[in-house]
């Protein structure tokens, strides 16, 4: 499809979080900071088929909100989201622009989508904002949710709303979610009322340190001098690393199941981390993990999306293969008896 081009490329910025999180709240006071005579534009997600936010939005000349209803713009096809941010920038010619995907989405996939290369000269990502309610930390249920997780892993820029309503465990529970989040180098700033300045999120995006891997046991299968295997669908992994911490993960397969015992016996076996969290398809249901070194708490859990596992550790060198050989020990599913 045929894009049309503006004069320079428009700063973006992705503002995410979950339901009730404060986006749009943050996202009002932003635009109050708009200069006269320059045209501010705002692509919103809504899941549903009647869109509300909209209504709550400057509807004064400068602006240009869109709505895109129906469906998470993150993850659905991305022909209606390229149209409609297409059309908007051709209309409005924005000379900033806000993106708002729904409560329900996945910031990382939307960022993917918009730095591919037929948008790098149109658009300007600037670091991803994720919400989260500072007032509502304590509550586990809340927080605990896979697509929360997901969310902050993919900020670059963490703006913790209501900060002025969080208790004494709001607080320690926001202590101990940056220790847990260390090793993804985040910024964490304190907001009431939505109140941040448009330039502490004015922070051109440099692309992840993150290097997607085929699993381990490919790579030294791989014969020397053969070109790297092209990561286009799962199984993966990944390391990176920041501030002293590193991060291992793996994605695999959804269809792919493990023997519970046998899994949660090799977590168990894993020494020197910092925090293991997991979610996978086994015998005994979808199960979740989340370990840290004073408590090993799991249970049943909603279907996820696939297989994962991340281990936070000192940064230093690790013995993965061993690791992901013993993982792959664990899979009990038709596809496991063929496997190489």
């Amino acid at each position: 499809m045929k894009l049309i081009s503006t004069h320079s490329a428009v700063p973006v910025h992705i503002i995410s979080g979950f339901l009730g999180a404060g986006k749009t709240t943050l996202l009002k006071h932003l635009l109050s900071q708009k200069p006269q005579g320059e045209t501010w534009a705002v692509l919103m997600n809504e899941f549903g088929q009647i869109g509300v936010d909209q209504a709550l939005l400057p509807q004064d000349q400068g602006y240009a909100v869109k709505e895109l209803l129906g469906g998470c713009l993150c993850c659905s096809s991305q022909l209606p989201m390229q149209l409609a941010l297409s059309r908007l920038l051709a209309e409005a010619k924005p000379d900033r622009l806000f993106i708002e995907p729904t409560g329900l989405g996945h910031p990382a996939q939307l960022l993917e989508q918009l730095t591919e290369p037929h948008w790098q000269s149109q658009l300007k990502m600037q670091v991803l904002v994720t919400v989260v309610d500072g007032s509502r930390l304590h509550d586990q249920e809340w927080s605990k949710q896979n697509l929360y997780a997901d969310q902050l892993k993919a900020a670059h820029m963490v703006v913790v709303s209501h900060a002025d309503l969080m208790s004494e465990a709001d607080q320690q529970s926001l202590k101990e979610l940056q220790q847990e989040y260390l090793a993804y180098g985040q910024t964490w700033l304190l907001s009431v009322q939505g109140q941040v300045d448009i330039q502490q999120l004015t922070q051109d995006y440099v692309g992840s340190a993150r290097q997607m891997q085929p699993l381990l046991k490919l790579q030294h299968s791989t014969k020397a001098g053969e070109p790297p295997v092209k990561i286009q669908q799962l199984p993966y992994h990944y390391v990176e690393s920041a501030q002293g911490y590193a991060v291992a993960g793996w994605k695999l397969p959804k269809r792919w199941q493990f023997n519970f015992y046998d899994l949660l016996d090799l977590l168990c076996e894993q020494q020197h981390w910092l925090r293991i969290k997991a979610i996978f398809h086994t015998n005994q249901g979808w199960q979740s993990f989340n370990f840290n070194p004073d408590q090993f708490n799991y249970q049943s859990t909603e279907e996820g999306l696939d297989n994962r596992v991340e281990i936070i550790y000192p940064a230093q060198a690790r013995d993965w293969l061993a690791f992901e050989s013993a993982l792959m020990a664990c899979r009990i599913d038709a596809e496991a008896k063929t496997a190489p």
